[in-house]
């Protein structure tokens, strides 16, 4: 990624956190995150990742009713923003924590291992000292 796409998606993200309450207050949705922002290299298409906790629907679902809602974002991103093109908002499910955890379960699961001795002859430890 440039430079520039990484500002833009950086200030779309920012744009979009006020409106995304809102709309996460209408739909009963709980708390809605934009977690990242990845730009086309032409800055006209964004895929915007959320995460959402809590809320009375899915994951899945609260993404739909965002991506049902794109154009009117779109509206208010172009009044925010100053770019030639108002980008094509895409939104996504970020599961990024999810997988985090269960990573971190299955790490946990894992019983601890015997220390690993080695056989190497040229290894010496730190107690025998030679003397000349």
């Amino acid at each position: 990624m440039s430079i520039r796409t990484e500002k833009v998606g950086s200030e779309l993200r920012q744009a979009l956190a006020r409106p995304l309450t809102e709309i996460a207050s209408e739909i009963s949705a709980g708390f809605i995150t934009v977690t990242h922002v990845r730009m086309s290299p032409d800055l006209r298409i964004a895929r915007v990742y959320l995460s959402v906790f809590g809320g009375k629907i899915s994951p899945q679902q609260t993404v739909e009713k965002v991506s049902d809602r794109a154009g009117n974002l779109r509206k208010q991103i172009s009044n925010k923003l100053r770019l030639r093109f108002s980008p094509e908002l895409h939104f996504y499910v970020d599961d990024t924590l999810d997988a985090i955890s269960r990573i971190d379960t299955l790490l946990k699961s894992v019983p601890p291992s015997a220390p690993v001795q080695s056989e190497d002859p040229l290894e010496t430890s730190s107690n025998e000292e030679t003397e000349v």
